[in-house]
């Protein structure tokens, strides 16, 4: 007879990686190697300082949240959490000694940004702000979204940017392509916390507009994004890169029904989140 813990094991490596943040971590750094597929006309180097510092910044930033998070039953991660916290404060740990070996290889011009994303990143889950009584950014529905889908497209496109020693203003659809991506996935995660932003009285964009209206706006982002993806292949002729750009808005389209029709933090971690690696993979490998 097959032991249960057996059994269970692969379920268990897979909360492991999605609530630890290693998931999203590895899909924040293929989104950065997109955006160095098209400065490089190559397939980019894993192993390098600024994935280092990618990928270390993304397991402290979550993994805090995680640790500082209030108690909330209906989450799955937060029970997780709670019961596994030496997991997140591994990775939290992990994550900071990567960043902190990383800053000694990184240029100055990344340097100089470093602080200003974290403070934004930080401000999101700790009260550090000066504004009594709502001191964290998460707390602000309308600023949070934007902040959000600003600090991870400044990652993922102006740090390989400023990284390789590239002009930012020769790529400005890159910027806009990924902002608009990130804020649509925002969005989705924002409508899996409605009820609960709305009982901490924090009115995010699903809450002011409603559900529908939440669907009907990420519908219309997803054409902004294939249109400024087609206006990018006119600057860059790079046939298989909007190839891809087609194809991750069709499966983040798919991701977007298949958690309204089954909300959970697991289905939103693997297959929201996993549109990012998706996205990162086919742009790098088409």
């Amino acid at each position: 007879m097959v032991p249960k813990s057996f059994i269970e094991l692969p379920n268990r490596v897979i909360n492991w990686l999605l609530y630890t943040s290693l998931f999203a971590a590895s899909c924040t750094v293929s989104m950065s190697m997109a955006t160095e597929r098209l400065l490089l006309h190559k397939i980019p180097e894993l192993f390098n300082a600024l994935h280092l510092f990618i990928f270390g910044s993304t397991l402290l930033v979550y993994n805090v949240h995680h640790l500082v998070k209030k108690p909330n039953t209906a989450s799955d991660l937060f029970t997780w959490s709670q019961g596994h916290r030496i997991w997140n404060l591994a990775a939290a740990i992990v994550g900071g000694i990567q960043c902190l070996i990383a800053v000694f290889y990184l240029p100055l011009s990344i340097l100089m940004v470093c602080p200003i994303l974290a403070v934004l990143s930080f401000a999101y889950s700790i009260p550090i702000l000066p504004f009594a009584p709502k001191k964290k950014l998460r707390d602000f529905g309308w600023i949070k979204i934007t902040v959000l889908s600003s600090v991870w497209t400044i990652v993922t496109t102006l740090l390989p940017i400023l990284y390789y020693h590239k002009q930012v203003q020769v790529y400005p659809y890159e910027i806009m392509i990924r902002f608009v991506f990130l804020f649509i996935l925002c969005i989705a995660f924002d409508i899996r916390d409605m009820q609960t932003d709305l009982e901490a009285r924090i009115f995010t964009l699903p809450n002011r507009i409603g559900l529908a209206n939440s669907y009907r706006l990420m519908n219309g982002f997803l054409i902004l994004f294939i249109g400024l993806s087609f206006i990018q292949y006119l600057r860059y002729q790079v046939p298989g890169r909007f190839a891809g750009e087609i194809l991750t808005a069709l499966c983040t389209r798919w991701a977007i029904s298949y958690t309204r029709k089954h909300p959970s933090d697991k289905a939103y971690l693997a297959y929201i989140d996993g549109m990012m690696l998706l996205y990162g993979i086919l742009l790098i490998l088409l």
